[in-house]
Formats: structure tokens, C-alpha cells, sequence
């Protein structure tokens, strides 16, 4: 006597919902890691001396975001210029704006004193870190 028949598998629709939802938050979770190691200097792998850009590329009240370096450098007033990390603190988005003083990222609403890098809007909690720079004539340079 041969075992009865069975019909083939079929996920219902809510099964095929609730695995694309779980790929959904693996996929998303992945893109979140990627933290930096105690070893790497703040604002990414750039070297000392490295030419980062000019002053005049740095707007007063403003700044210049370099996102391949992960550096934002601001002129909080004329001739001040100071670097600080450009991932956001919250999720580690690159921050998207500095104007008026503040560094903005737009991806969910964090803002930060472009004079100090603290925190001056949440969600984010701690302070962006800071980059040590030197100016060198018209140059601004990794410290």
C-alpha cells in the first residue's frame, strides 16, 4: 500500500508578506553596521597633512561637507575654522546641510552647532567628534 498523495506546498500570502518583511529588516540592519574601531582617527582614514580644501570654500556661518573623508569644516566667524566628524551621531547618515550655524542632517531631523558640534536638535544625543585641522595659508589641511 503506497502513502496517500499529498499536495504540493503553497505559502498562503500572508507566509510570502512576513518572510519579504524579515529580508526587509535584515537588509536594513545591515546597512546600519559598519561602526568605525577606537584605532581610526574621527572623520575617516585621512593622514595627516592631507590637503582637505581652501578657506575660501568655506563659507562664514556656513561649512563644506566631504563626504569621501566623512568631514564637515566649518567658519563659525571669519578666519575660525574647525572640522568635526560628518556622520551623524543618531544613525550614522552623513550630514546633509551647514548653514546659519548649524549642521543639519535631513535624514531624520539632528542638528548640531557648527562652533562645537554639539547636539543642538534631536534625535541625536552626543555631540559629532571632533577632526583636528590646521590652516596653512589658504589651505585647510588634516591635522
Amino acid at each position: 500500500m503506497t502513502a496517500p498523495r499529498q499536495p504540493p506546498f503553497r505559502p498562503t500570502r500572508r507566509i510570502v508578506f512576513h518572510g519579504l518583511g524579515a529580508l526587509g529588516v535584515a537588509a536594513a540592519l545591515a546597512g546600519c553596521g559598519g561602526g568605525s574601531s577606537d584605532d581610526e582617527p574621527a572623520g575617516g582614514e585621512t593622514e595627516a597633512g592631507t590637503e582637505l580644501a581652501t578657506t575660501s570654500e568655506v563659507p562664514v556661518g556656513g561649512g563644506l561637507i566631504l563626504g569621501d573623508q566623512q568631514i564637515v569644516i566649518t567658519q563659525p566667524t571669519e578666519g575660525d575654522f574647525v572640522a568635526f566628524s560628518a556622520v551623524c551621531t543618531h544613525a550614522a547618515n552623513t550630514v546633509t546641510s551647514v548653514e546659519d550655524g548649524v549642521i543639519a542632517c535631513a535624514v531624520h531631523g539632528s542638528s548640531f552647532s557648527a562652533a562645537t558640534g554639539e547636539v543642538e536638535g534631536g534625535p541625536a544625543t552626543s555631540a559629532l567628534a571632533s577632526v583636528k585641522i590646521d590652516v596653512k595659508g589658504d589651505k585647510i589641511v588634516a591635522a
